[in-house]
């Protein structure tokens, strides 16, 4: 095959691909923006009805509303990180069109995709927890807001600092690096499809899972912060720079964990 013709067809692979993954990203998206829209109808209902302050209201789940939670979560979670996760799902599609045409054995990209998708499902069960255990001690609010500068201004620190970790700057390297974790965890066949895309949401997560513990210290339903977090977290894994990015999101992250800090001691 010539290579006019070769790059032709992973032009094609990447527009199927970003295609494709732009369609379950706006999914996601959809219904992240409709849950957040029904929060602010709750919330504006409770103040109407009830006037008072969700704060002093003490929190009261259910089985329902740990999976309608859970559900939630999984799709932010979807909204937020599939767009960065596009050049390795790309390189996954080109790898198996070659081998189709070789009539070699291939597996669906979509099978990557839901491994990468599970792993953040797993975030999303300890997000429900976390966000429970969060409410218990008052840190967040019925609406899923932080209810403590103090509290906000720690996870931002926390973030900032593991910025610029060794583990951080690991994980980075292998979600910015298709070929490098193809030739280090490839696996045949659907199974190890899946545990591929498994792997590599487990490098994801270890690369942003402290940024979106950082819906924790603002609002978990804003949207505003909601897309910023995604912007912040593609940009880290799609732009050139790697290391400028890094160090950059953790530097802003402390001035802002500065500022929490400073309204916790003149406000609290």
């Amino acid at each position: 095959m010539s290579p006019d013709a070769t790059g032709a067809l992973a032009r094609q692979d990447r527009i199927v691909v970003v295609t494709l993954l732009l369609l379950v990203a706006l999914l996601a998206w959809a219904f992240t923006v409709h849950q957040a829209y029904l929060m602010d109808e709750m919330e504006a209902a409770m103040w109407r009805d009830m006037n008072m302050s969700m704060n002093g209201m003490e929190p009261s789940w259910t089985v329902v509303d740990a999976v309608l939670l859970f559900v939630m979560w999984s799709a932010m979670m979807a909204a937020m990180m599939v767009p960065g996760a596009s050049p390795m799902v790309t390189a996954f599609a080109t790898i198996n069109r070659r081998r189709r045409e070789r009539a070699a054995p291939h597996v669906p990209t979509a099978v990557f995709l839901a491994g990468y998708l599970v792993a953040w499902a797993g975030f999303s069960i300890l997000a429900t927890a976390l966000q429970w255990l969060l409410q218990l001690a008052g840190l967040l609010t019925t609406m899923m807001q932080s209810a403590s500068y103090a509290w906000s201004a720690v996870l931002f620190a926390a973030a900032g600092l593991y910025q610029f970790s060794p583990l951080k700057e690991r994980c980075l390297a292998y979600c910015r690096s298709p070929d490098g974790f193809i030739l280090t965890e490839w696996r045949d066949g659907a199974l190890g499809a899946a545990i591929m895309g498994l792997r590599h949401g487990l490098f994801c997560m270890g690369c942003c899972a402290a940024l979106m513990v950082l819906l924790f210290a603002v609002a978990v339903m804003d949207l505003r912060w909601v897309a910023a977090l995604t912007v912040l977290v593609t940009a880290e894994k799609l732009l050139p720079g790697a290391a400028f990015w890094r160090r950059a999101i953790g530097a802003l992250l402390f001035a802002i964990g500065a500022g929490f800090a400073i309204a916790a001691w003149m406000f609290q």
